[in-house]
């Protein structure tokens, strides 16, 4: 644990950050989870201060269409877009990736956006959280659609930065070789930040807008839907998130249950959970929700929670452990302090989940789901929403020495991907390139010593080995 007392880190780090320009609000924050680290805060949330959480399913809601209407022209709608796509070997920012039809993310985000303007007679500003290393890229490719920019409101803000932390004193790192690296994000909690920092969040208010729409630039299912807009302004809640049913491949990842202590909804994620409790975590029965990081908010609600606070929501802290050059294990120990923006739902009094269907939540963290959403699983409509032939998204598990970085993925499927719409599960082990039009029928799986190739318009079945 680190040493009690350091105001000397605590100094120097702010030092760091004001040197750097770096909002006065996101120091304060900053100070805040510092103060929590030295005094041995881990944010971890025990299995028995819990209880499953179970929740009503936007299937079963009623929304008038008129309430629907009035609810999406009052939203502005934020996407994060502040990744670069590192674990898929990309250094610029990861919603330019081509997804469909020679379109990037950015540019079927903007097309949904524009579509609902239309469809609704709606202002539906759009506006993206950048990092410091996607902004530049992001701009350029959005510059084409004139129509985007809502007057009053700019299209990027960008999210703060802060220093890496020593895990031994918690002193600011130094790396003079690449002093890039003495810097991370504060994970996507610094979104209530920034908005407030930015002043954003008062000009949101000033110009009539009510409620917030906030998701990740890589979930192509997370449109502004105006179903959803309705069912979250007749609930009256301050603030809500969007769940799906946990799956075996959620396993690993975070969940919604209820506080015994004060019946407030966490979000608990992974890095939360004790060692302990990991078999509970990945108990599918008891905690049957994960969040889509689609999350919705009240704008009076947090501009109120913010002032309250001191500008400081108090996010559970969520104490990230790294190498301080994340690719090279002989450079020290340093701690990220991170927030998640879906944990301000224990924030707020009142606030609420709903289950939707897993066609709001196609998130690509991998190659294995961007194969899928290049495939026809995925049909991509007028309205540029991602309509999902199938019941169920196949299961895809591609070699990771292969087909991890998206350079070698693209190698590999030239003409692209191959048609999943039949495909339980497919599953490639070695190096395999493919030909146009190949179909994947039911359960494959395909393994090779050396490189092979599938020909244009094979039909994979069952399980195939080629040596040599």
């Amino acid at each position: 644990m680190a040493s009690k007392g350091n105001a000397r880190g605590l100094e120097l780090a702010r030092e760091k950050m004001r040197q750097a320009d770096v909002d006065e609000v996101a120091i304060d924050t900053f100070a805040h989870y510092y103060r929590l680290l030295e005094h041995g805060e881990t944010g971890m949330i025990a299995e028995d201060s819990i209880e499953p959480l179970d929740m009503e399913s936007l299937a079963d809601v009623e929304v008038a269409d008129d309430v629907a209407a009035e609810a999406i022209r009052h939203t502005a709608v934020i996407k994060l877009n502040g990744g670069l796509g590192t674990s898929m070997g990309m250094e610029r920012a990861k919603s330019l990736l081509c997804v469909r039809r020679g379109l990037s993310f950015l540019d079927i985000i903007a097309r949904q956006v524009l579509h609902l303007r239309k469809e609704y007679d709606a202002t539906l500003p759009l506006m993206f959280m950048n990092s410091f290393r996607t902004s530049a890229d992001t701009m350029a490719a959005l510059a084409r659609y004139d129509a985007l920019p809502v007057d009053g409101l700019p299209l990027e803000f960008l999210q703060n930065k802060e220093p890496k932390l020593l895990e031994a004193d918690l002193m600011p790192a130094a790396y003079p070789k690449d002093p890039d690296l003495e810097w991370c994000p504060p994970g996507h909690g610094d979104i209530y930040t920034a908005l407030r920092g930015t002043g954003l969040l008062s000009r949101l208010l000033e110009a009539g807008y009510r409620y917030v729409f906030v998701s990740n630039s890589d979930n192509l299912g997370a449109v502004p839907d105006a179903r959803v807009a309705g069912w979250f302004a007749a609930s009256g809640a301050p603030f809500a998130i969007e769940a799906v049913r946990r799956t075996p491949s959620d396993r690993k990842g975070g969940h919604f249950a209820r506080r015994k202590q004060d019946g407030r909804i966490v979000l608990r994620e992974s890095a939360q959970t004790l060692d302990a409790d990991k078999e509970a975590l990945a108990d599918l029965g008891r905690h049957q929700y994960s969040s889509t990081n689609n999350l919705w908010f009240d704008v009076q609600a947090m501009v109120d929670a913010l002032d309250a606070r001191g500008g400081i929501l108090g996010l559970p802290l969520i104490r990230n452990v790294k190498h301080l050059d994340p690719s090279d294990t002989s450079t020290p120990k340093v701690i990220q302090i991170e927030t998640a923006m879906g944990a301000a739902i224990e924030v707020f009094e009142g606030a609420r989940t709903i289950e939707v269907g897993r066609d709001r939540f196609v998130p690509v963290k991998t190659t294995d789901d961007l194969l899928v959403l290049r495939s026809d699983v995925y049909d991509l409509g007028k309205d540029f929403v991602l309509g999902q032939a199938n019941d169920e998204v196949p299961y895809v598990a591609l070699d990771g020495e292969f087909y991890k970085l998206v350079g070698d993925f693209d190698k590999r499927f030239p003409d692209g991907a191959p048609s999943l719409r039949e495909a339980e599960s497919f599953t490639v082990e070695g190096d395999w390139t493919f030909g146009r039009g190949v179909k994947v029928v039911g359960d494959v799986a395909l393994s090779a010593s050396a490189a092979q190739r599938v020909e244009g318009g094979a039909v994979l079945e069952g399980e195939q080995e080629k040596h040599g």
